[in-house]
């Protein structure tokens, strides 16, 4: 059995000894002396090369091999194992329902959490009783604490057995095998230090999900919780294993997500390009996260033609009323078949009702789930190739239109919460005079905060670039966001970011952020700057 065992060290040692020979012999080749006295050595690079070489690979082993330990965190079983990474963070496996990444620090190594198993007698005890989570707090703290050092030390241990072991194989001279350890010990000090200086306690703030568990964003609680609660990082790391425990309690069923009822939710989205499985995620979606409204950023069609807008009819059936502005491949056809769908829901439910459509032009605004929004259609119908775009300058000019009636709106005591339009570039001319402004076009999603403290956050394609992504290698994502906003303040709280693999894929992951000024202990409703 010990020589089966070994098979595979003594291929690695052999391979990384004709490494090492081959270094040598390069530096021999490259690097004759004539004469010791008269020329000087030069410094060995091809030498250095090969023993940091079989180091690290040493290390490597060291760390696959033996460099694991199991301990109990919580209600849970699990493995702590160090791997080797270019960005660092920590992974958390909940096999099967998926994996939430953290970026918890940066450093050469990366922490991966499996979780091995659940005591279901533990978990059940938390699920019925919830006010025992608060001890739950210290003894989480405790056996990660336990784990984290216990790890470290064998960690240690791994990495200077590994490189000795294949430095002795590869030079055997004890001495080479020894400095190889010493070097492998001290680059693991090292990252470990770099961990440390880079350790960011509130990445359990902002996790990321994949697999099953992209469909529950409440693993570690909702919006305003985490937004205004968040004490101490222990008090996360609890709930985030309390509710681990649930979803293996639960097993085939995932926990619903449960809003804060004070928070009002938005979902974006844009560029579904007459892709018709866009409706359903938006509808799974709205049911999910019980949205209050939905803002869609344009190019909802392909070529604007009034053919196409028996594609808009799903928008009275979504389960929240519908905002929607223009984009480059809307028409004004296409408007118009938005505008009778909210005017035709508006006359079904009768004098009081309220439409389930809302179009949004030239900075009219419109009052929607407490939140005034208000936009500007895209000034260019540019729906294929024989349309010249006229550039960025006609999108500044009506985006220095929209600036106008926001700044009206403002002097009047009704601002505006939210601005709306297609092309980022005339968004970017309500800076300054609404706190949040929403965007598409680019199919590339991204947020910044504008010079004058106006955050701009630009949708990817929900359609996944609808047809179009079949033309290339990959199909493109699909892309959404839910915004959390402060019901009272309409202060934007926290937000997901809602992945989906695209046409024929069935990847799914949710990612959490918050706004900069939202720290831990910090007033959950900033007020609204008097910014002109």
């Amino acid at each position: 059995m010990a020589t089966v065992a070994t098979k595979p060290l003594r291929a690695v040692a052999g391979w990384a000894r004709k490494l090492a020979t081959g270094a040598q012999r390069r530096y021999h080749a490259h690097h004759t002396a004539p004469t010791a006295s008269l020329v000087h050595t030069p410094h060995p690079y091809w030498r250095a090369v090969g023993f940091a070489a079989v180091t690290l690979l040493g290390a490597w082993l060291g760390l696959l091999i033996v460099g694991n330990v199991h301990t109990s965190v919580g209600p849970v079983d699990t493995s702590m194992t160090l791997r080797p990474s270019l960005t660092g963070g920590t992974k958390v496996n909940v096999s099967p329902l998926g994996a939430l990444e953290l970026r918890s620090h940066y450093a050469p190594l990366r922490l991966d959490v499996d979780v091995d198993q659940l005591d279901q007698a533990r978990a059940a005890a938390l699920v019925d009783h919830p006010e025992r989570i608060q001890g739950l707090k210290d003894e989480v703290t405790s056996d990660v604490a336990s784990g984290t050092l216990g790890l470290g030390l064998r960690s240690a241990v791994a990495v200077v057995a590994g490189s000795c072991a294949l430095g002795l194989a590869v030079y055997r001279r004890p001495r080479r095998a020894l400095a190889a350890g010493g070097l492998a010990l001290a680059l693991l000090v090292a990252c470990g230090a770099t961990a440390a200086a880079t350790w960011n306690p509130k990445s359990v703030l902002e996790p990321k999900f994949s697999g099953l568990l992209a469909s529950a964003p409440s693993v570690v609680g909702n919006a305003r919780s985490i937004a205004t609660e968040f004490d101490v990082y222990q008090q996360e790391l609890a709930r985030l294993v309390t509710n681990v425990a649930k979803l293996y309690e639960t097993a085939s069923t995932l926990p619903a997500y449960e809003p804060d009822p004070s928070t009002t939710r938005v979902l974006h989205v844009s560029d579904i390009h007459l892709n018709p499985a866009a409706w359903h995620i938006i509808r799974s979606l709205v049911e999910q996260y019980d949205i209050d409204v939905v803002i869609d950023t344009g190019d909802t069609m392909d070529h604007g033609t009034s053919a196409e807008n028996g594609f808009l009819e799903p928008i009275t059936d979504l389960g929240a009323p519908y905002v929607w502005v223009r984009g480059n491949h809307d028409s004004v056809t296409t408007q118009e078949a938005v505008k009778k769908l909210g005017d035709a829901s508006a006359r079904e439910k009768g004098p009081r009702g309220k439409p389930d459509a809302y179009v949004l032009d030239s900075g009219v605004p419109v009052n929607v789930a407490g939140l005034r929004i208000s936009g500007w259609g895209d000034p260019q119908f540019t729906p294929d190739r024989s349309v010249v775009a006229k550039g960025d300058p006609v999108e500044e000019k009506e985006g220095r239109k929209l600036a106008g009636t926001l700044r009206a709106q403002k002097e009047a005591d009704t601002p505006v919460d939210i601005a709306v339009g297609h092309n980022p570039v005339l968004t970017k001319q309500a800076d300054g005079l609404v706190p949040l402004v929403l965007a598409g076009h680019t199919h590339n999603r991204s947020t910044e905060v504008l010079k004058e403290d106006t955050r701009l956050m630009i949708q990817g394609s929900t359609g996944g670039g609808g047809l179009r992504a079949v033309e290339g290698d990959k199909p493109a994502k699909v892309q959404a966001s839910v915004l959390y906003l402060d019901s009272e303040t309409h202060r934007l709280q926290a937000w997901d970011e809602i992945t989906l693999g695209g046409l024929g894929l069935s990847k799914a992951e949710v990612a959490r952020h918050l706004p900069e000024e939202i720290k831990p202990g910090a007033t959950p409703s900033p007020s609204t700057p008097d910014s002109g």
